[in-house]
């Protein structure tokens, strides 16, 4: 498979689980200890994608000293947004990092445990012949919360429905996913495309294939799936977890006050 480059979009406001993105944006919101995007970041390092791009707008200050810790060095870059580009806009605005290679695109605001391996060989070996996007799905039990996807007999994907009331069926969209050089030169040509769910997944219906993650995927963007998310099991660390940036961190409001929605 040729090089895969990582676009992390972690610059939500995460209005949802106010008040505790007051003093913590979301990508950094404790699961079992640990920032969500250090397991985002863990994956990443685990499967030899040694190139990884992750845009900052809500708390700059605090999600830049983390990518500032010893481990991201030379291979997690941070880009800093004052305005919000949008999901697809983001993409676009930062086209020369990926250098015509594929792009693993994830929204690093929701928390998810997968075999990243067999996502990364599907996409490259298996999937159907005429697809240039393969997105990750599971099934979900809140499906009007969710973008679902109907499915042919291959796993292609032949329409989306983003989060409407009696939707057909509870296959979702994980919001991860690999896009082939095209899509990112099809985004790259278009200004006026902001949003990758509702401006680019339709113009690619019969084109994106699709990897159902058997294991966890939630949307940890409102306080009850975020204390849920605690009690999921966690991988182990790729790195020290006894730093100076996390001691500190492990002192932040954020961390008590989420200690007290626990409990």
């Amino acid at each position: 498979m040729k090089e895969v480059r990582a676009l992390l979009l972690a610059a939500g406001l995460g209005t949802r689980l106010r008040p505790l993105t007051h003093s913590c944006p979301k990508c950094l919101m404790p699961i079992g200890g640990r920032p969500l995007l250090e397991h985002w970041l863990c994956a990443l390092y685990r499967n030899g994608i040694t190139q990884a791009l992750v845009n900052i707008h809500h708390h700059r200050t605090l999600v830049e000293s983390f990518l500032a810790r010893n481990q991201f060095q030379g291979w997690v870059y941070g880009v800093y947004e004052p305005q919000l580009l949008g999901t697809a806009g983001t993409l676009r605005q930062n086209r020369e990092f990926f250098e015509n290679e594929p792009v693993l695109l994830i929204h690093a605001d929701n928390w998810c445990q997968c075999d990243f391996s067999e996502f990364l060989g599907f996409h490259s070996h298996r999937r159907p012949s005429g697809t240039s996007i393969t997105m990750m799905t599971f099934r979900t039990s809140s499906p009007t919360a969710c973008g679902i996807v109907e499915v042919d007999g291959k796993g292609v994907v032949q329409n989306f429905h983003e989060k409407i009331e009696d939707p057909p069926g509870n296959l979702a969209n994980g919001a991860v996913y690999l896009l082939e050089p095209e899509v990112s030169s099809w985004i790259g040509e278009r200004l006026f495309v902001k949003d990758f769910s509702t401006q680019v997944i339709p113009h690619f219906l019969g084109r994106i294939a699709t990897w159902e993650n058997q294991g966890i995927h939630r949307d940890i963007g409102m306080i009850h799936s975020l204390v849920a998310a605690q009690s999921d099991p966690q991988p182990v660390n790729c790195w020290d977890t006894a730093d100076s940036w996390s001691r500190a961190f492990e002192s932040h409001p954020v961390h008590h006050q989420l200690v007290g929605e626990i409990h």
